[in-house]
């Protein structure tokens, strides 16, 4: 095979990212050692792999056969590794996890009793709205990732470990808080200050408005829980929340819950991952301390 693995790894991140700069990062590598390795590949096999349209780095039918095989090939070696992590038990190695924001509330706990466990092993957390841990682990990008509904997919392990509910809150005081119990359509009339497009909180709430033929305008739209709740402290508007992120606001009086009909929408986390991979040593460790230190 006129390839070394080098070459064939730096095939397969480019042809997932479809970018020469974010395959060079996730390598480790500059941007000229990557469109490097990516030429000398071409010129050993004759074929052209790649070409730039626009911004973006398209593959070629060659290039997306070829891609196809790396992709296995870098899998299989990921396999290997894992199997030798196996051998040599959980002195060391990483556990590559990827989370939505609001699970990053529950998860420190789980996390400090895995490292207490196994302080050897080094955890890598991904954590970003539910469209995009689904996308690294789409890419191989991460062993594990935690998020509410799973997509429809085959090819994908999904073990609900907790329930998720979704309250609506206001700052204390709220007049709507005279008015209990409050009609769900009653909400669509006030400012609302909601989660970003992608976010598994914002869907769940879109779906919920959708089946009572509803619709709402956003005042804020915020990346982040915290934002959420900073927003909604200072009177910008209601906010869909969810139940576990708010506790300490509840607690000292800054939020209050809204007992809207039809709510809490109860939701339930997942601990999803690729059913074609062997989950490496460290990812196996976590998912039986998740699963058994978790309530269902």
């Amino acid at each position: 095979m006129p390839a070394d693995f080098r070459q064939i790894r730096v095939l397969d991140a480019v042809a997932r990212h479809g970018s020469i700069t974010r395959a060079a990062q996730e390598l480790h590598l500059t941007q000229p050692a990557v469109s490097m390795s990516v030429r000398h590949l071409e010129e050993s096999l004759g074929l052209p792999l790649v070409e730039r349209v626009g911004r973006r780095i398209v593959l070629t039918p060659a290039g997306q056969e070829l891609a196809d095989h790396a992709r296995r090939i870098v899998q299989a070696a990921a396999d290997l590794e894992a199997a030798v992590e196996q051998i040599r038990g959980l002195d060391r190695g990483v556990l590559r996890l990827a989370v939505v924001s609001t699970a990053n509330y529950f998860l420190a706990p789980i996390l400090a009793a895995f490292r207490r466990r196994y302080p050897g092993i080094a955890v890598s957390l991904h954590v970003a709205n539910r469209d995009s841990v689904l996308a690294v682990l789409e890419a191989g990008d991460t062993d594990l990732a935690v998020t509410g509904q799973p997509p429809e997919d085959a090819d994908l392990v999904a073990q609900r470990f907790k329930d998720n509910p979704l309250v609506v809150i206001a700052p204390p005081g709220h007049p709507l808080l005279a008015e209990a119990p409050i009609p769900v359509a009653r909400l669509v009339r006030e400012p609302l200050v909601v989660r970003e497009q992608g976010s598994g909180t914002r869907a769940a709430m879109e779906r919920l408005f959708a089946a009572h033929g509803l619709a709402y305008e956003a005042s804020c739209v915020f990346a982040s829980n915290e934002a959420v709740k900073q927003a909604v402290q200072a009177g910008l508007g209601l906010g869909v929340i969810s139940a576990q992120t708010i506790e300490l606001e509840l607690a000292t009086g800054r939020l209050v819950v809204l007992p809207v009909e039809t709510f809490p929408i109860l939701r339930v986390w997942y601990l999803l991952y690729r059913a074609h991979r062997r989950l490496p040593p460290a990812a196996q460790a976590f998912r039986r301390i998740l699963l058994g230190e978790s309530p269902r």
